[in-house]
């Protein structure tokens, strides 16, 4: 029996690669006689940027930048396909993990950290730039990243604006005169691991700018400038930001880089699976074993473990599915793609203690699952 491993991270317990790693364990300490292999996985979320530069075999670039606050750090991209395409993980440079909860505030936090990635990228003569954009801790749609290649922000009395919702609020022009012209010649691909667009009570600022430390009022006054940039993009560009599909990733970021760099936004699982060669794995397997932190009726939507379930039932490949928390009633929509939904806890916890215990729970109910497929072996052999 051969067993592919291919889980999402355990948002704020463990990555991909550690959920994975632990789950393998499992396996080994069971009854069961198989070779497992690890492929963790990533949807266009925190973590898929070095998930794509170690499967592709590519080379880790350092530099220095700024951070959402304009404070200078180190991050770093990668290089693939022998140096023509720049992996870049919007977190790296303007991600919410890089803040203290206290310095979180939406109304200030630029991209122009990760736009400098992508000058850097350009620097080193790429002809394609590959985006995940999960993890952000900005909702500025986008125009750090374009103030950073060289696109400007004027008000209407020709004043220059900082690239952040707070002074954008009076917008009232966008100068691309000086945009850096190589990215214009160069493919832009964002993958994004949710499908809100920009406006409206499921676009940026509702649903995200709250995560990101934005308080009611603020969320308002993030709205009314998302609303604003996309009447100004409309009509200088001709192209509606707010009816852009994904458009609402990394608070707006994607619909600003659609409009502005015609850069192309996926679905991110289905990328992630499609460059690093997932269906090539998949073809040797006999049972799939994928996971996150919560697996519901929203992983339908296009997340992680929905990404590689979908693609494994098309081959007639058993899917289980491990989660801290799964629906309590029995979902026929979820059960057309993981044949066994388990969650992992042992015993009542609160969401402190359960995230402490991710692993070791990954870990005991893995070798569950390889015992009883023992068993079962065992049956069918009888």
């Amino acid at each position: 029996m051969r067993v592919l491993i291919a889980p999402n991270a355990f948002k704020n317990s463990l990555t991909a690669k550690e959920a994975a790693n632990a789950i393998q364990q499992g396996l080994k300490l069971s009854r069961l006689k198989c070779t497992s292999v690890c492929f963790p996985i990533a949807d266009g979320g925190d973590g898929t940027g070095p998930l794509i530069i170690e499967k592709c075999k590519g080379e880790i670039i350092k530099k220095e930048l700024h951070d959402a606050l304009g404070r200078k750090i180190s991050a770093q991209f990668g290089l693939i396909d022998n140096g023509k395409t720049a992996v870049i993980e919007m977190a790296d440079a303007s991600g919410l993990r890089l803040l203290k909860r206290e310095e979180l505030n939406p109304l200030i936090a630029s991209s122009y950290g990760t736009g400098e990635l992508i000058r850097y990228a350009l620097d080193e003569g790429v002809n394609k730039v590959i985006i995940a954009m999960g993890g952000s801790a900005t909702v500025d749609g986008g125009c750090g990243i374009l103030n950073a290649l060289g696109i400007r922000f004027f008000n209407s009395e020709e004043r220059p604006l900082s690239p952040v919702p707070h002074s954008l609020a009076d917008l009232a022009r966008i100068d691309t005169s000086l945009m850096d012209q190589r990215i214009c010649n160069a493919e832009i691909v964002v993958l994004c691991d949710v499908n809100n667009r920009l406006l409206g009570a499921g676009g940026s600022a509702a649903v995200f700018g709250p995560q990101k430390g934005a308080t009611a009022n603020d969320v308002v006054k993030l709205e009314n400038f998302l609303c604003r940039l996309d009447a100004v993009a409309e009509k200088q560009t001709g192209k509606k930001m707010s009816e852009i599909k994904y458009g609402g990733t990394a608070g707006g970021a994607a619909a600003g880089l659609h409009t502005f760099l015609n850069a192309k936004l996926v679905n991110g699982i289905e990328y992630f699976l499609q460059v690093t060669g997932f269906e090539e794995e998949l073809q040797k397997t006999d049972i799939l074993i994928t996971g996150e932190g919560s697996i519901d009726l929203q992983t339908l939507q296009g997340k992680g473990p929905f990404g590689v379930a979908k693609q494994a039932k098309l081959k007639n490949i058993p899917v289980i599915g491990l989660a801290g928390k799964v629906p309590l009633e029995h979902s026929a929509d979820l059960q057309q793609y993981f044949n066994i939904l388990m969650a992992i806890g042992n015993e009542p916890a609160d969401l402190t203690e359960a995230l402490k215990s991710t692993r070791e729970n990954l870990v005991r109910t893995s070798q569950m699952i390889g015992d009883l497929l023992s068993l079962q072996l065992i049956k069918d052999n009888r």
